[in-house]
């Protein structure tokens, strides 16, 4: 292993990937390398990549060349998800030096005995159903927010989906460790963590525990100001989990469910684990408790045999739901998943049409979320980045507020009077005495 030398990251996707380039980051600062940017010429250059966006060869390859522009010698090492499923494909790029799978990845510290350039990529990924380790970790770099991996993998292979390829089974730490983690993010100075994961709701499945088990002892944890959770499935996500956020001080009243489609057809297509009745009923059910709860819901358009009729119903579902903003994806075909064997293919045009759409009423359900709070003082936690003499921070709700940067301190929850709506979409306050 050489010691010492500068390392770039450039990570794309999901929140668990920036959760897991901060591990890696970590280890290889224990290991002497100093971490740069990508335009500061540096030695090595990892690059965590995602399977689920589109393009993802496209913009790994437009990376790769981003970091040799800057150091013709960097040494590149590609990453993540779509590095499992197509390691021979990453290995072909001009400039890549080594591709590392699931398992493989964080091994990477032990793995950095030479530094010259390859002719070819050199490939270390092993088969995914032989890997069974959780790594822990949470995000670094914004003192504010950190990401907290809680569990990783997924043992729902829904039809559109290669997550379960790229990551394996679902596995957790135990609860003990996992306090642990959230213990060091805070001593880092977080005053928020967010739990994250592939199937957050499945934590502990593999020891006995669950996630109401967990999220009941983080809540315990001194110095940290908030929690959210993110992305949970609704058949997962039961009521007594919905009734202990209702109950606590640091929990906050913002859930992110994914629905993927409002046509019941479409869904059993899918593979998904629920139907729109439950989905409903978990929506009313939040709402009972938080009246002002903010809910951000995952949509996927043109799946196939998704018709007009089809796409209709999702609109009218979602339309009729008490829901503060949609994620929008278009659907987009990936090989290895059963989707690709159902006829009736929507196509390019019309998904992306119907993606629009729902972008728009995103837009107007986020603006009724917003128009709520108009008027009332809130307590914002004010983020780091900053605009023209701007920063900005969150309610507990997920109602993102423009602040005058003289009038906070940022890394602190501000009173705040939620004045108007900008045209930018944001919400103009005004810092309060308390």
């Amino acid at each position: 292993m050489i010691s010492g030398g500068t390392v770039a990251f450039h990570t794309l996707g999901c929140k668990l990937n920036f959760s897991e380039t901060s591990t890696i980051a970590k280890q290889l600062e224990e290991a002497g390398f100093a971490k740069v940017k990508i335009n500061e010429t540096p030695d090595v250059v990892v690059i965590n990549t995602c399977s689920v966006t589109d393009h993802a060869d496209a913009k790994c390859r437009n990376i790769v060349r981003r970091s040799l522009n800057s150091n013709p010698l960097a040494y590149i090492v590609v990453i993540g998800c779509y590095a499992q499923l197509k390691p021979q494909e990453i290995a072909a790029i001009e400039g890549v030096d080594l591709v590392l799978g699931a398992n493989e990845k964080f091994n990477l510290p032990t793995l950095l005995d030479d530094l010259s350039k390859r002719q070819e990529g050199e490939i270390r990924a092993g088969e995914i159903k032989d890997v069974r380790e959780f790594v822990p970790g949470f995000s670094s770099g914004d003192r504010t927010r950190t990401f907290l991996k809680v569990q990783d993998g997924c043992d729902y292979f829904c039809a559109f989906c290669t997550i379960p390829l790229a990551r394996g089974r679902s596995r957790s730490a135990s609860i003990i460790d996992t306090v642990k983690q959230a213990e060091a993010a805070v001593k880092a100075g977080s005053k928020e963590i967010v739990l994250t994961g592939v199937n957050i709701g499945d934590f502990g499945k593999n020891n006995g525990e669950d996630l109401l088990g967990l999220i009941k002892e983080l809540d315990k944890i001194d110095g940290v100001e908030r929690f959210r959770i993110s992305s949970i499935e609704p058949n997962l996500l039961s009521e007594d989990i919905i009734d202990f956020v209702a109950s606590s001080s640091k929990f906050q009243p913002h859930f992110h469910i994914p629905l993927q489609s409002g046509s019941d057809d479409i869904l059993s297509g899918m593979r998904r684990r629920y139907r729109t009745e439950l989905y409903r009923s978990r929506i009313e059910y939040i709402k009972e408790r938080m009246p002002n709860a903010g809910i951000g819901v995952d949509v996927i358009v043109g799946f196939p045999g998704e018709c007009d009729s089809s796409f209709q119903e999702t609109y009218d579902f979602i339309n009729s739901l008490d829901i503060s903003y949609l994620h929008v994806f278009t659907y987009s075909e990936r090989p290895k998943t059963t989707a690709l064997r159902i006829d009736d293919v929507v196509p390019v045009p019309k998904r992306q049409e119907r993606n629009k759409m729902l972008r728009i009423l995103s837009l107007k359900k986020q603006r009724a979320h917003y128009e709520k709070f108009i008027g009332q003082h809130k307590s914002v936690l004010i983020e780091s980045a900053e605009d023209n003499g701007v920063v900005y921070g969150y309610t507990p709700e997920y109602v993102r507020v423009a602040v005058n940067s003289s009038d906070v301190n940022t890394n602190s929850s501000e009173n705040i009077y939620l004045d108007k709506i900008n045209p930018e979409g944001f919400v103009n306050g005004t810092a309060t005495k308390s």
